[in-house]
């Protein structure tokens, strides 16, 4: 072999080591350190207004598909900074009449939205059905607007949400295996929430958590005007089919979706 052809083995053998190193997965730690992080101007809620109450449901069993959701890692409410001030413009005024916010869902990531997407279009997973669909074939679902591919949550500005009379009674917290009870059914049959009547549970997918529907009167109307007027006046809009839905406008970012998980590191490393 001349010193040539030795030097050429030698060459390649380097670029081969050198194709496998960069070709080799990389490590967790480094994956994690390229998760995509929150903008400067969102904010955790509980640094601007620690007195709401604050039930995130897709870090847990019991929401509409029945699992814990992708990207939530906390059981954290993550906003824009304009949307968190102004829930604590309307929680002085509903403190004042003995009454507190409850957030449920707050921004979402992109890959949260995903997975519900999935979900939807797995026809045989039907586990939440009893209570969160009951009266909704699961093949419907996109058509009636339930489920979609992109979320306003995503963008940061939209929050669900009720009302909690004070002082807050502890909410039961979910059993997986629970017999499951219509979301729709009297306040004292479905899931115990420590919330006032709203007529339906949250993630209710049925046409009576329309906030205006005409079946829903009396006290459960009254509670849904309460929280509808109360944040309509600090510039939250609601959305017509969900009583529980408001979007603080103007949105800072009304074209982006994020994916930034749903975590206090997400907000980390601030200056």
């Amino acid at each position: 072999m001349t010193r040539f052809s030795r030097a050429f083995r030698g060459l390649a053998t380097a670029l081969t080591a050198l194709v496998a190193v960069t070709a080799a997965p990389a490590p967790a730690t480094a994956r994690a350190e390229t998760e995509p992080k929150a903008p400067q101007d969102f904010v955790a809620l509980a640094t601007v207004d620690p007195t709401i109450i604050q039930e995130m449901r897709y870090v847990t069993r019991h929401n509409f598909v029945g699992e814990p959701i992708d990207g939530y890692r906390q059981r954290l409410c993550i906003l824009t900074r304009p949307a968190a001030e102004a829930l604590h413009r309307a929680q002085i005024r509903l403190l004042r009449q003995g009454y507190s916010l409850k957030v449920y869902d707050c921004y979402r990531p992109q890959r949260a939205v995903d997975h519900f997407v999935r979900w939807a279009e797995d026809l045989g997973d039907q586990r939440m059905k009893a209570e969160f669909y009951p009266e909704v074939d699961k093949t419907r679902l996109f058509e009636d607007g339930y489920i979609a591919e992109k979320s306003g949550h995503s963008r940061g500005s939209t929050v669900d949400l009720t009302l909690v009379r004070l002082p807050a009674k502890p909410t039961r917290p979910y059993r997986p295996g629970q017999p499951l009870v219509p979301c729709y059914a009297p306040q004292a049959e479905r899931f115990p929430d420590n919330s006032v009547d709203m007529g339906t549970g949250y993630d209710c997918f049925d046409t009576r958590s329309h906030t205006l529907d005409p079946r829903v009167q009396g006290v459960q109307r009254a509670n849904r005007l309460l929280l509808k007027n109360t944040l309509e006046d600090v510039g939250l809009v609601n959305l017509p089919e969900e009583w529980w839905h408001f979007t603080y406008k103007p949105e800072p970012y009304p074209d982006t979706y994020f994916d930034f998980p749903v975590s206090a590191k997400s907000l980390a490393g601030r200056r």
